[in-house]
This record gives structure tokens, sequence and C-alpha cells, in this order.
């Protein structure tokens, strides 16, 4: 298997500029999932590592040689389609045989080849059968044990569970990830625009955004420890809350006052320059908890809307100014709060703050201007 570099890699249709300075390393046995709005270019970069789109600039290496120029079916690169792409008239076995078969492969190692991917992907009952009388799942798997029996140096897979309905999706998700222990030392690129898949399949998310890359790391850091307003908004569902503020106290913590009254205490340190900096507090909703009336609060608001999902409960308040709502996620089932004014603070350690779109957390890091709007 393989490892991956791509340096200052970029992409133009024209003047059109669709990606531009991907600077990213992939190391041999990660599954690496590319997230991002829709356009952002997430397959565009896929079918630039497969080759079947021309870097326009930059250089990609696999193994540590340059492949900008090598044919795709030289890169040692196989790839899974949304489409299964299965020929109708051919059975699993014949499908699966095939591009071995062009490859003039010996007779044996192709049976063995098609054999093994059968039991790792638990299609040693279907070999026989034509793709008509597959499941949609089914299909997939085959698809996926075309590109196994090839032996390739990476897999690339580009939204391949898009077509499924949402029971199959769950359970061919549960395959890949059993597909991808039964292969530790496989290096996979995954593309998705399903933040499900992306958070418990990948080893690291790239989030695409604006172009270029906003944040690389492992789901829980996305998660946890977003540097800019974009990823904070986009990992995690519903979105991260924004509210406007301004830094009244710093040291350990910082203070912050939110437009409306509130005021909320945060885990990042600051530094006393800081003071009466205009900043926006981001707070996941399932971090809101709801507070009783005069105990000091971060945002109080009227609900507009309630969804009760049986675990949790959705609070959605009344926009002000045509801001997007404000969203809280409270454990449990909580009746009558529509038409309520409710009061909502949240754990220091689970607010977080940013100037200029970007997580204090983050102060010595370049920053990354994001500029397209979290979706």
């Amino acid at each position: 298997m393989a490892d991956l570099v791509l340096t200052d890699v970029a992409k133009s249709y024209g003047s059109v500029n669709v990606l531009k300075h991907i600077d990213l390393d992939i190391s041999k046995g990660e599954l690496i999932v590319f997230v991002g709005p829709s356009g952002c270019g997430k397959s565009t970069l896929l079918r630039m590592i497969a080759g079947l789109e021309k870097i326009t600039g930059g250089e990609l290496q696999i193994d540590g040689m340059v492949v900008n120029d090598v044919p795709p079916s030289e890169r040692g690169i196989a790839m899974v389609f949304q489409s299964y792409a299965l020929y109708p008239h051919m059975t699993v076995r014949e499908n699966m045989q095939f591009a071995l078969k062009i490859a003039r492969m010996p007779k044996a190692e192709i049976d063995e080849r098609v054999e093994k991917a059968a039991r790792i992907l638990q299609l040693h009952n279907l070999l026989d059968r034509l793709p008509k009388a597959l499941s949609g799942g089914q299909r997939q798997r085959v698809a996926i044990g075309r590109s196994i029996v090839r032996d390739p140096k990476v897999y690339l897979f580009d939204e391949p569970l898009s077509n499924l309905d949402a029971a199959l999706r769950v359970a061919t998700r549960i395959e890949i990830a059993q597909l991808k222990e039964a292969m530790p030392d496989s290096t996979m690129i995954y593309v998705t625009h399903d933040q499900v898949e992306a958070m418990t399949l990948a080893s690291r998310i790239v989030v695409l955004a604006g172009g270029g890359i906003a944040q690389v790391g492992s789901p829980l850091e996305l998660y946890e420890r977003p540097e800019n307003e974009f990823v904070a908004q986009f990992i995690g569902s519903p979105a991260m809350n924004l509210l406007a503020g301004e830094i009244t106290a710093t040291g350990d913590r910082t203070t912050i006052a939110v437009e409306g009254g509130g005021t909320a205490v945060s885990g990042v340190p600051s530094l006393a320059g800081d003071m009466g900096k205009k900043v926006n507090i981001g707070i996941r909703p399932e971090d809101f908890v709801e507070t009783a009336e005069g105990a000091e609060h971060i945002f109080s608001g009227r609900v507009n809307i309630t969804e009760a999902l049986g675990e949790v409960t959705l609070l959605y308040f009344e926009p002000k100014g045509g801001d997007d709502p404000v969203i809280g996620k409270l454990q449990g089932i909580h009746k009558g709060l529509r038409g309520q004014t409710v009061r909502l603070s949240a754990d220091p350690a689970k607010v977080h703050v940013f100037h200029d779109t970007q997580s204090l957390l983050y102060r010595d890091r370049p920053v990354k201007r994001i500029t397209t709007k979290a979706h």
C-alpha cells in the first residue's frame, strides 16, 4: 500500500480556479475522508488523484514517485463510483474476474484473488448470481470486491453509498468499516457529503471550502477543536450556534458579554490585549443546558418550534434581525416549551471563541481565510 503527498496542487478550468494550494500528506493505512459543501471540489480532487482529471498546478506523489503525467491505469489505484457499473450479463464472479483476465493473469491466481475478496465481503454465496438478483448493498459490495482483487496501492471511493436507502446505507457503512479493519494496511480515500459516514469511518477528515483546505484532523478534533467558523458550523448537526459578543475579562478563562444580555465564560485562555475585542462565541446545540430564571445564562429567548425526538428535544428560538435561529438540543423529553422563554448556559470547556472567523485557540497558527459560508 502507498503513501500520497500532494504539494501545492491546483485545478482550474480556464480562468476558473476550482482548487488551489492543496497540501496534504496521506500515510499508508489511513482512511481519509474528503467533506465539504456541494461544488467545493471533493470529487474533482479524488479524480485528480486517480488521473481522470489533469492536475493544472503542483505535484502529486505516490510512494515517492511523481505521477502527474502517469496514466490512470499505471498509478496502482482502484476507484469505486456512485453507480455500481457492473456488467449486467456477467455473474458476480465474472465481474470480479474481468479486469484480471484483461491483464492476462494466470487463472489460478485470478480464482485465488476472487475467493479471498469474496470471503472479506461475504460474497461467497453470491458468486454465481447476476447483478439483477442482488440488492443495492450487495451490488456495491461487488463493486468494492472488483477493486480488491486488483490489489491496488490506493482505494478511492466517490460517494459509494449515495444511491442506497437509509437502512442499506447504515449496513453498508458498517461493512466498509469492517473491510478497513480486515485490510489495515490499505490506503483509502473516501468522498462523502454525509457527516455520519465521515465521523464514523475516517482516520482523518479533510474539510474543503473556498477552493482550499479549511482544516485537517481526526473526527473528534474537528468536532471539539474547530480552527475556524466554517469548520465549526459544517461539522455537527444541527450546526454550531454563533453568538456575537465582546470580551470583558481575560486570564486563564475568557469572559464575554453576549449580545442580548447574556454572559459566557470560555476555557479559552486569552491575552490582556483582547479586552474589548468583538468576537463570536460558538456553542453546539447539544452543549446547552437549561438554567433557572434569575440564574446566570448565556442565551435567553422565546421558543418558536420544538422537535421531540424521544432521546432529545430540539428547541428553535425566534431569530433576531433575520439571523439564523439559535438551536438548543436538550436531553430527554421537554413538553410545553413552545412559546416560552428559556434560558440556556454551557460548560466553559464547551464554549468556543472566534475572532475574525478564527478560533482564539489557534492564535499561533496562520489564519485560514474561509470565504464560503457554511451550509
